[in-house]
């Protein structure tokens, strides 16, 4: 019996045996897939199976599960809440058809908002395995998301950074130290966010009180976020502490998402939670979630699945609890699933597509680790690439090294270089409240900071400077 999928090249005819061989042979070459044994052996095989995946409705995707509805949460609750309103506008196309449409100018930024919930993970991933790198960037830069809690991020024109004072000690002067000099650089409109080295209620208790108290004092119109396991964070909320945002690393299946401790019913309740403190001031976005290529496979959880489809569901679990951030840490796993430069900046582009056309606010930590065969030329070429395709938010390390973490990311620097170069500014709250410490000017322009400064002043009475 012939295979569902097939094309012929030169005479030879490939064959695919189902839509999850199919969608990983179709998908660019990356370390991951082929540590997995489901990557296309050539060129030649992997042009084939992106010319049969042209030609599959995008309805398949509804009928044909790439991991089975019965034994996944995730695959149940992206078919459960399918929209199939949203989704009879394309419901004709193939997923060659979606990419031309979404290339085209019909789909407006209003047009792919009303679609959004009609568009699978899977729809998204399948299209973006046809798409240069080009497309990824044109089609991402129409699609915008827009969240709020004390402020709003993902206005067209904008672009926010998340303040990341990480310490291997959790020290809170050093925190102080790295804190007080991102926001000379006007870094932080994101979020103020701590990777704590540690696990001890009692010390992710006091850092969080620390945070909430600098951005109550100094009236900065910006949240706090400690990394924090979602169960510790519950807790934190259950005795009182000032949880602005709930983070968690998330994945696309339930058995990886098993691995990180968690599940969607306790996601449900860490939002539901934190919702009920009631802290935020302009909305109610009140998730953060962290994801990554790879995850999946490093937990044996991906089910045959490729890492860039399995990311794409990670996104569909962010969709369903209406985060303030999302971001893929993209080659923070390593060389092992994102072997170099040009294979970091590609799943970057992807992800940031995938998220985006979803309705994810999804940022990105341009990253790599040390022994990957990336340097910081390469990350300068995403960054830039994001940039152009419209990105909320990235991050703001000091000197891009992150001395708690032992990876390398993006500086403040790296920020002010990306609004310098495409005319971005901050989020507007945010803005407005740099421009009253006098640390930009009326044109988003960043002021000296001299031992006088009136910011270092106020900083100087909550002892931080």
């Amino acid at each position: 019996m012939p295979a569902p999928y097939s094309h012929t090249v030169a005479g030879h005819t490939w064959q695919f045996a189902d839509l999850r061989t199919l969608m990983a042979k179709a998908t660019p070459a990356r370390s991951g897939d082929m540590l997995a044994g489901i990557a296309a052996g050539s060129a030649v095989e992997r042009m084939a199976a992106r010319m049969a995946l042209a030609d599959v409705p995008l309805e398949t995707f509804l009928n044909e599960a790439l991991v089975p509805y019965e034994e996944d949460e995730v695959t149940r609750l992206i078919i459960d809440t399918h929209d199939a309103a949203a989704f009879a506008p394309v419901a004709h196309l193939t997923v060659g058809g979606l990419r031309d449409w979404l290339l085209g100018d019909a789909a407006s930024g209003d047009t792919l908002a009303a679609v959004r919930a009609g568009i699978t993970p899977e729809m998204a991933a399948a299209a973006s395995k046809l798409m240069r790198n080009q497309d990824l960037i044109a089609v991402a830069r129409k699609c915008r998301v827009v969240t709020r809690f004390r402020n709003t991020i993902g206005l067209p024109g904008r672009l926010a950074v998340r303040l990341q004072p990480n310490h291997p000690t959790d020290d809170l002067r050093g925190i102080a130290a790295s804190m007080v000099d991102g926001l000379l650089y006007g870094a932080g409109d994101a979020v103020v966010g701590v990777n704590p080295a540690t696990d001890n209620l009692a010390a992710l208790t006091g850092l969080v009180h620390r945070l909430a108290e600098v951005i109550e004092r100094l009236a900065i119109p910006t949240q706090a976020c400690v990394l924090t396991h979602v169960t510790n964070t519950l807790q934190m909320i259950e005795h009182g502490a000032p949880v602005d945002l709930v983070f968690q690393s998330i994945a696309g299946t339930e058995a990886a998402n098993a691995s990180f401790g968690i599940s969607l019913a306790l996601l449900r309740e860490a939002r539901e939670a934190a919702l009920s403190l009631k802290r935020g001031t302009l909305g109610d976005n009140v998730m953060y979630f962290e994801t990554g290529q790879g995850s999946a496979l490093s937990a044996s959880a991906h089910h045959g699945v490729d890492q860039q489809t399995c990311e794409a569901r990670a996104h569909g679990v962010a969709r369903a609890f209406a985060p303030l951030l999302a971001n893929t840490v993209v080659g923070f796993i390593g060389p092992e699933y994102l072997f170099d430069g040009k294979q970091i900046i590609r799943a970057g582009l992807e992800d940031h597509f995938c998220g985006k056309l979803l309705g994810v606010p999804l940022g990105c930590d341009v990253c790599y680790t040390n022994h990957a065969e990336a340097d910081s030329d390469d990350m300068d070429t995403l960054m830039t690439l994001l940039g152009v395709a419209g990105v909320p938010f990235i991050m703001g390390v000091p000197g891009a090294d992150d001395i708690m973490l032992g990876y390398q990311s993006t500086s403040f620097h790296d920020a002010l270089y990306l609004r310098q170069a495409l005319g971005l500014r901050h989020a507007p709250e945010f803005e407005a409240w740099l421009q009253r410490m006098q640390i930009i000017d009326g044109a988003g322009r960043l002021l000296p900071a001299t031992a006088h400064h009136p910011a270092l002043a106020r900083m100087r009475q909550l002892q931080l400077a």
